[in-house]
């Protein structure tokens, strides 16, 4: 699995967090809006065939709902709209990030300090070599 899709996997895993937290910020949102503030974040590369299906499954979870509008000139918009429900798992889903994130930070960070100072394979310290 090379960088581009271990990092695609982890976008798709903070997806649904993510759409929760811009959707609490904002009144109702649609679509093309969520992918712009995704992008503006520095979240790049979400396609409209990962994040609509995120939408849906916020949906049947009750964590959002969604409104149809008047679109700008053109058809009807599908708004979306955060729940209670979706507050209550945005507060839950964010605190797990949270830790989750942490752990990962010290862990990794743990191996790269004890990388550079055991020994190389000579009894070397590798960052003399």
């Amino acid at each position: 699995m090379g960088t581009g899709a271990v990092h695609a996997a982890w976008t798709r895993a903070a997806l649904p967090l993510c759409l929760l937290g811009i959707l609490a910020t904002e009144e109702k949102s649609y679509g093309y809006a969520l992918l712009s503030r995704l992008t503006d974040a520095g979240i790049d590369g979400v396609k409209p065939a990962t994040l609509y299906p995120a939408l849906t499954r916020l949906e049947e979870e009750g964590a959002v709902e969604i409104e149809w509008g008047a679109g700008e000139g053109g058809p009807g918009r599908k708004y979306y709209r955060i729940t209670d429900a979706g507050r209550a798992r945005l507060h839950r889903d964010r605190a797990a990030w949270t830790a989750f994130t942490t752990t990962v930070a010290s862990l990794t960070r743990a191996d790269e300090q004890d990388a550079a100072l055991s020994p190389a394979p000579t009894g070397e310290r590798r960052d003399q070599a």
